[in-house]
C-alpha cells in the first residue's frame, strides 16, 4: 500500500474515533440521570431495543431498572417514565417543568410550529386561541353535540346500505368523525363521496400508520442521517405536505371571502388574529396551517381508531356486546337518538367505552415531552432540553389501579354494585399542561357515536369470536387498529 493511502486511512480513523468520543461526551454530559442501560457511541442502546416492539422494549428495561430510567435513542438521550405515579408526579406534580414538547420525526421545516409542536410563547398563545376558539364553536357543548348526532344519523345511512354484507369499517368511520371537526375548522362538512375528502381520509391513515412503522422509531433516532438517504422513512413527509397544501389551499379561499364580524371556522378566527399585527404575535400563516392540521389530524385519527378497535372488541365479547344493547333498550329506547346526557344513566355502557380506549391504547408511549428547564425529579437531576416519554400504555395497564390489566374487562371501572367507578389511571388523552385539546368532544364522540350504532345495529363478526385476534397491525408511536371485516345486521 503507498504511505498516501496508508496515512489517509489513519487520519479517517483518527476523525472517526474523534467523532465517537465528542457524541459519548455529549451523551453523558450534565446531571445525575437515572439508570439505564449502558449505551454505545452512536448506537445507544438500539441493541437493547426492538424497533418494532419499541413499547414492549421499554417494558423489560422497566422490570430491571424500575419506573424511571434512561435510555439513548442512538445519540438522543431520553428519561422514560413508567406507571401511574411516575406519570402524575412528572405531568400534574411538576407540570411546569415538564410542558416542553419533545422532538418528534418528521419535522423538518415545521419544526416546532402548530400548537401540537411548539414550545415557549408560541405554545402559550397557540393552545389559549385554540382552546378558546373550539369552545366557542361548541366543543363541550350541546352545539357541537347536536352536529355529533346529525352526523351519526348520515353514517346509519351508509351502514343501511351495506344490506348485511361484509364491509371494512375504516372509511365509514373516519368520514362521519372527520366531519365533526371539518365542520368546526373548515366550516362545513364533506360530502362521503367527495374524492377529495376521501383522499385526505387515506393520507391521514397512511401517515398514522407511517408513524408507528420501525422506520419511523430509526428516523427517530438517526434523522441526521436519514434524512439524506432514500427510502420508505420519507413516506410521511410527503404525505404531511399534500395535507399542509390541503389546509394552505382553504386558508387562500377563506381569506378571499373573510368577514371579520362573523368569522365562519377556526380558519377565519386565526385570520381575524393575523390582521392585528402585533409585533409579538405568533399568529402567521405557517401557525395557521400546521394547527389547522394538528386539530383536523388528532380529530380525524384518534376517534374513528378507537371506534374501529371498538368494535372488534366487541365482536370478540359478544356477551359484552348484548349487555350494552340491554343498557340502551332500556335508557334510551330504540327510537329516541341518544343524547350526551345518557350517560350518567348507563354505567355499564360508559364502562365499557372506557374500556375500549384503555385496552386500545391508541398512543402507547405517549407523546414526548421535554424539560424546559434543569429539573429535580426523583432525586435525579434531569438537564433542561432532556426528552422525556411519559409512557401513558405503562398507566393503562399499572396493575395498582387495574386488577387484570392484559384482559378486556368492564369491571374496571365498576364498584360492588355495578355503578360507574373513576379510575385516576385512566389518562388516554395525556395529563398536565399537554392535555389533548379535544378531549371533551372526544368523549362526546365516542359515547354517541357507539350508542347511536349499537341502538340500531348487531356487529356480526366473519369469524368465530375465539378466532378474531385484536393485535395491533402496526405498534409504535400508535397502535394501528388490525384490518377486518364486519357485517352490520339491524335490530
Amino acid at each position: 500500500m503507498e504511505l498516501g493511502g496508508a496515512v489517509t486511512i489513519f487520519l479517517a480513523l483518527c476523525l472517526s474515533c474523534l467523532l465517537l468520543l465528542s457524541v459519548w461526551k455529549k451523551m453523558h454530559k450534565g446531571g445525575k440521570l437515572p439508570p439505564g442501560p449502558t449505551p454505545l457511541p452512536f448506537l445507544g442502546n438500539l441493541l437493547q431495543l426492538k424497533t418494532d416492539e419499541t413499547f414492549k422494549s421499554f417494558m423489560a428495561l422497566r422490570d430491571k431498572y424500575g419506573p424511571v430510567f434512561t435510555v439513548y435513542l442512538g445519540p438522543r438521550r431520553v428519561v422514560v417514565l413508567c406507571g401511574h405515579e411516575a406519570v402524575k408526579e412528572a405531568l400534574v406534580d411538576h407540570a411546569e417543568e415538564f410542558s416542553g414538547r419533545g422532538e418528534l420525526c418528521h419535522r423538518g421545516r415545521d419544526r416546532g410550529l402548530g400548537v401540537a409542536l411548539a414550545n415557549g410563547e408560541r405554545w402559550r398563545q397557540l393552545r389559549r386561541f385554540s382552546l378558546t376558539t373550539l369552545r366557542n364553536f361548541g366543543m363541550g357543548k350541546r352545539s357541537i353535540e347536536e352536529r355529533i348526532q346529525e352526523e351519526a344519523q348520515y353514517l346509519l345511512e351508509e351502514f343501511r346500505k351495506t344490506r348485511g354484507l361484509p364491509f371494512d369499517p375504516i372509511f365509514f368511520l373516519s368520514r362521519t368523525v372527520s366531519n365533526v371537526i371539518s365542520a368546526v375548522v373548515f366550516g362545513s362538512r364533506f360530502d362521503y363521496e367527495d374524492k377529495t375528502f376521501l383522499s385526505l381520509l387515506r393520507m391521514i391513515n397512511e401517515s398514522f400508520v407511517e408513524m408507528s412503522t420501525p422506520w419511523a422509531q430509526l428516523y427517530d433516532m438517526y434523522s441526521c442521517i436519514m434524512q439524506y438517504l432514500p427510502g420508505r422513512h420519507h413516506r410521511i413527509y410527503h404525505l404531511i405536505e399534500d395535507l399542509k397544501a390541503f389546509i394552505a389551499e382553504r386558508v387562500k379561499i377563506n381569506q378571499a371571502s373573510l368577514d371579520t364580524s362573523a368569522p365562519r371556522d377556526f380558519i377565519d378566527c386565526f385570520l381575524i388574529q393575523m390582521e392585528k399585527k402585533n409585533p409579538n404575535s405568533e399568529f402567521n400563516t405557517k401557525n395557521l396551517v400546521l394547527t389547522t392540521l394538528n386539530l383536523f389530524f388528532a380529530g380525524t385519527e384518534t376517534v374513528s381508531s378507537t371506534l374501529r378497535y371498538g368494535f372488534l372488541f366487541l365482536m370478540k365479547y359478544p356477551e359484552v356486546e348484548e349487555k350494552v344493547h340491554q343498557e340502551i333498550d332500556h335508557i334510551i329506547g330504540r327510537n329516541r337518538i341518544p343524547a350526551s346526557e345518557d350517560r350518567m344513566k348507563m354505567p355499564y355502557t360508559d364502562a365499557v367505552i372506557h374500556e375500549i380506549q384503555r385496552v386500545t391504547d391508541i398512543v402507547p408511549m405517549g407523546v414526548p415531552h421535554t424539560v424546559i428547564r434543569d429539573t429535580q425529579f426523583r432525586g435525579y437531576t434531569l438537564p433542561k432540553g432532556t426528552n422525556v416519554f411519559p409512557l401513558l400504555g405503562s398507566v393503562l395497564r399499572d396493575t395498582k389501579y387495574f386488577s387484570h390489566p392484559e384482559e378486556f374487562n368492564p369491571g374496571h371501572f365498576l364498584d360492588e354494585n355495578g355503578r360507574f367507578k373513576k379510575n385516576d389511571a385512566f389518562v388516554p388523552f395525556s395529563s398536565g399542561k399537554r392535555v389533548c385539546l379535544g378531549e371533551a368532544m372526544a368523549r362526546m364522540e365516542l359515547f354517541l357515536y357507539f350508542t347511536t350504532i349499537l341502538q340500531s345495529f348487531s356487529l356480526k363478526p366473519l369469524l368465530p369470536p375465539k378466532d378474531i385476534d385484536i393485535s395491533p397491525k402496526v405498534s409504535g408511536f400508535g397502535n394501528v387498529p388490525p384490518t377486518y371485516e364486519m357485517c352490520l345486521v339491524p335490530r
